[in-house]
């Protein structure tokens, strides 16, 4: 995190608030500097398809405001008034306080003032996320852990098809609300029960307490949530099964279901037949595509390049190879991905359909982005599907461009999803919505 950056996407690790914003009835308290909670949901929120505020998000934010006197001389008193101002103005049923990088550089002792509160039996814990120590995606997971240290306890018992569901980063991934239903949904079709914990219907922090109760955790990603899942396994004996790619379009999810049915030991009968019927409905529309793809052939993509995360770069280029037949040039992964997972996720790019693999680059630099992606290209008109950073590029090489990760700032994102069959189709649709809005120039 020490390199100048340009076109910067992620927020800093204290973007962790957005997090808990995505959790019903939770608040976030910052022991911050003036506008570090503003900002950040500006940059993720209202830049990543302007998602809105929710129950306690923005300038609703409690925050400390840290000033040069509180450098001086200590913020923990500060931190303490505010506190106790929250619980008497805001209506919460859960409370994290986030320092940052001017409380930690300071050395206030923010996990002994939240432990007065918990002493008293408030719901709240507190998470370490100054900025300089990566970004929202590290800030997130760095949420999860202290809600798993700080405030979960052991279950009386397991509850049979109860499944807790750790994927899509709240506000960091435009699509999150919209993938984590969908997921919900395709669960519910195999007789499992999601705790999903985010966005509407999440469950808030009865969904939070129910996470030991789970008969086994899932993580749908290349590495996020694995943290969480094993400290979940050791703490209270909950098994994992880690399925890396965010499942978009007929063949992945189809893979999904039947893995997910061998490790929960689903009727096989059953997952055929769900399979069968999403399948079925999946291909009928497809189908209904075959004039369009042959009447624009000639101007179709045919390769693509993605700038993203790496669970949405993995899957979006599986569903571009396995279900379009689209061709991957070279792909970009742009949050900051820990060392130890940047060789496991090289290798599901160097398979993603039988004798095609990708390329890839980590970095969260978009000058050298656009640099490479000049340098590279050659050839007739690529796919790019990045942020709203690479309008301008995709201009330059004559691509065809869509915003599918932030900053989003030229769609609105509600409850829109491309994660499992449903979501393929919404990808369809509008990858091939622009071609037709390009043919006819608009």
């Amino acid at each position: 995190m020490l390199d100048v950056i340009q076109e910067p996407r992620h927020a800093c690790a204290l973007g962790a608030q957005q997090t808990v914003v995505s959790i019903e009835r939770a608040i976030p308290i910052i022991h911050a500097g003036p506008g570090c909670g503003s900002k950040l949901h500006r940059g993720m929120s209202q830049a990543g398809g302007y998602q809105g505020v929710s129950y306690a998000g923005a300038d609703a934010i409690p925050s400390s405001n840290l000033i040069e006197k509180d450098v001086v001389f200590g913020g923990t008193d500060k931190l303490r008034n505010l506190i106790e101002g929250t619980l008497k103005v805001m209506d919460g049923d859960f409370f994290v306080v986030f320092t940052s990088c001017v409380s930690e550089i300071i050395g206030d002792d923010v996990g002994n003032v939240v432990g007065e509160f918990r002493s008293k039996g408030i719901p709240i814990v507190y998470a370490e996320t100054a900025g300089f120590k990566g970004d929202a995606y590290l800030g997130h997971e760095l949420v999860l852990q202290s809600i798993i240290e700080q405030h979960l306890q052991p279950a009386e018992k397991k509850r049979k098809g109860f499944v807790n569901i750790f994927s899509s980063v709240p506000r960091h991934d435009p699509f999150w609300e919209g993938d984590l239903n969908e997921l919900r949904r395709l669960l519910a079709a195999v007789g499992l029960d999601a705790n999903i914990l985010f966005g509407f219907s999440g469950g808030g922090i009865k969904a939070v307490e129910a996470i030991p109760s789970a008969e086994f955790n899932l993580v749908i990603s290349p590495y996020l949530g694995l943290q969480a899942a094993q400290l979940l396994e050791e703490k209270f004996g909950t098994p994992y099964l880690h399925y890396p790619v965010l499942p978009v379009g007929g063949v992945e999810t189809s893979k999904f279901l039947r893995a997910v049915g061998e490790y929960a030991k689903l009727s096989p009968a059953l997952i055929e037949s769900v399979v069968a019927e999403k399948e079925n409905e999946f291909y009928h529309y497809m189908v209904r595509a075959a004039d369009l793809l042959t009447e624009f052939q000639t101007e179709l993509p045919k390769s693509f390049y993605i700038i993203n995360d790496a669970a949405y770069t993995l899957g979006i280029s599986k569903f571009l190879v396995n279900d379009l037949g689209h061709m991957p040039l070279h792909q970009y992964i742009t949050e900051d991905v820990p060392e130890e997972h940047r060789e496991p996720i090289r290798g599901y790019f160097a398979e993603l359909a039988p004798g095609i693999s990708s390329e890839i680059t980590f970095t969260q630099d978009g000058g050298l982005i656009n640099e490479d992606i000049v340098r590279r290209h050659k050839g007739r008109r690529p796919l790019l599907l990045g942020s709203s950073w690479e309008i301008d590029l995709a201009k330059e090489i004559n691509g065809l461009h869509l915003s599918v990760g932030i900053p989003v700032i030229d769609r609105l994102i509600l409850h829109h999803s491309y994660l499992g069959y449903a979501g393929g189709l919404n990808l369809m649709e509008d990858i091939y919505g622009r071609v037709l809005s390009a043919s006819r120039g608009y």
